[in-house]
């Protein structure tokens, strides 16, 4: 496991992707966050408030997302993440496809910068939870799931006449492995418990049925609806106080709750979207580590403000403001959670192209003298529209993402070839299924591709 390559008590002022990327692999704990909702409006902090002068946008362009930069990652390696951000551009529009772009390739990078101990809670609320959910069992696996946790907050908006009154945001939380942390943590004792256990010895106190002793362990366990007042009153959040004008703040013993249950004192608590900092305090209040990152300018001196009320004056002593992303140690381990490469290969020293470019030239090479695409799977000639673009060896053979290891292929001989099979493979398995329609054009296509992608290589080198 790498060493952390960042320093607790951190602020990284900047795109939270830039740092997100620049961290070591599996050094953090539990990632805490409250990035944007994509409600498609603009917030503004409360004038003449601690936060006064701090705005975001909260809206998503296609245009603006789409940018090879952004979307190469989840093209080669993430497909069924890229799968989800296409199917919520089917169902809601180009702006929620624009948003999943904006929140996959950030999650993807939290992924591997968390422990395989350490889990992540996303902070949502119903414009685009369902679709978030989506995209983080594409990143960590549905079967990292852990909750999807209400919180009720009931205060005002109740004017409405065509729905119910929408009083709560959902957390989602999930797992980086099997082998994550969660402590049981429970509220506080009720009317009902305090009169059953009326009983108490040098154990505590207990109630007896049937000659048996049953004693008190406390409140009941915390379940997946967090009532806020009840929230309020278990922790050591103070709303009156806490309070800063920034537009999406949200309350301390919410986060509090968070990083009690998913975390121990000493560990490391990550917040990519600081906005007030809530979680930063909160760790701090916890004897937790911290590191949170985000663009407002401001944030540093928010965070002094709100350190100093509470008297956490050797925090903002060792407080670390830097607009430089760290310099990696672990050897540029990449986000993806396929097996490692089972042939590590030593990167090409030419320009890696990006996706489309690719997809470009693959199109020149694999197109006939009839103006069709021939698949080098099968050897099928079709229209561009029916060709996907894949790997000659699978990224979990040690495949990379050069041009000189990418093939176009139609739809089913890519449904097919998946991570299983080699383009040999792919090829064998075709004449076996009686799928293979002509052998010798889908050989040559390959050879065209292979001619290509080495003319592209020798004119980059």
């Amino acid at each position: 496991m790498a060493e952390r390559n960042f320093k607790n008590r951190t602020l990284f002022h900047g795109d939270n992707i830039d740092f997100l990327r620049a961290m070591n692999t599996d050094t953090v704990d539990l990632i805490a966050t409250d990035p944007p909702f994509n409600k498609g409006r603009d917030f503004h902090a409360t004038p003449d408030s601690l936060a006064a002068g701090a705005s975001f946008q909260d809206r998503w362009k296609w245009d603006e997302e789409n940018h090879p930069r952004r979307t190469d990652a989840i093209k080669n390696d993430w497909a069924d993440v890229w799968t989800v951000i296409e199917s919520a551009r089917a169902s809601w529009g180009d702006d929620m496809g624009a948003f999943l772009c904006f929140m996959g390739t950030r999650l993807i990078e939290m992924h591997r910068v968390l422990k395989p101990t350490g889990s992540i809670y996303l902070h949502c609320d119903p414009t685009a939870s369902h679709y978030l959910k989506a995209l983080m069992d594409a990143v960590f696996g549905r079967k990292n799931f852990r909750n999807e946790i209400v919180w009720h907050y009931g205060l005002g908006g109740f004017n409405v006449k065509h729905w119910f009154p929408r009083k709560h945001d959902v957390l989602l939380y999930y797992a980086r492995s099997s082998k994550s942390h969660h402590n049981k943590i429970r509220g506080n004792v009720s009317k009902w418990m305090d009169a059953k256990y009326s009983q108490e010895d040098e154990n505590g106190r207990y109630f007896v049925q049937d000659g048996v002793k049953y004693y008190l362990k406390g409140g009941k366990p915390i379940d997946t609806v967090w009532d806020h007042d009840e929230l309020i009153e278990h922790t050591m959040s103070q709303t009156s106080s806490e309070r800063t004008g920034y537009p999406t703040q949200k309350p301390l013993a919410v986060y509090e709750r968070i990083i009690q249950a998913s975390s121990n004192e000493g560990d490391l608590v990550l917040d990519p979207f600081a906005g007030c900092a809530t979680t930063a305090v909160a760790a701090e209040r916890l004897n937790r580590q911290w590191v949170t990152i985000d663009l407002w300018k401001e944030t540093k001196d928010l965070i002094v403000q709100r350190l100093e009320a509470e008297e956490r004056m050797l925090a903002v002593e060792h407080l670390t403001v830097t607009k430089t992303p760290p310099e990696r140690t672990d050897e540029g381990e990449v986000a993806s959670r396929d097996l490692r490469p089972k042939i590590q290969l030593q990167p090409e020293k030419w320009k890696r192209l990006y996706y489309q470019e690719i997809f470009d030239y693959l199109e020149t090479a694999q197109t006939n003298a009839t103006g069709l695409v021939t698949c080098a799977g099968c050897g099928r000639s079709l229209d561009l529209e029916f060709m996907e673009i894949d790997h000659v060896v699978p990224r979990k053979d040690g495949g990379e993402n050069f041009i000189t290891n990418r093939i176009l292929l139609c739809v089913p001989c890519g449904e097919k070839k998946t991570s299983k099979y080699t383009l040999h493979g792919l090829q064998m398995k075709n004449k076996k299924d009686g799928w293979m329609r002509d052998e010798a054009k889908a050989e040559s296509a390959h050879l065209r591709a292979r001619h290509k992608a080495d003319e592209v290589r020798d004119t980059l080198r």
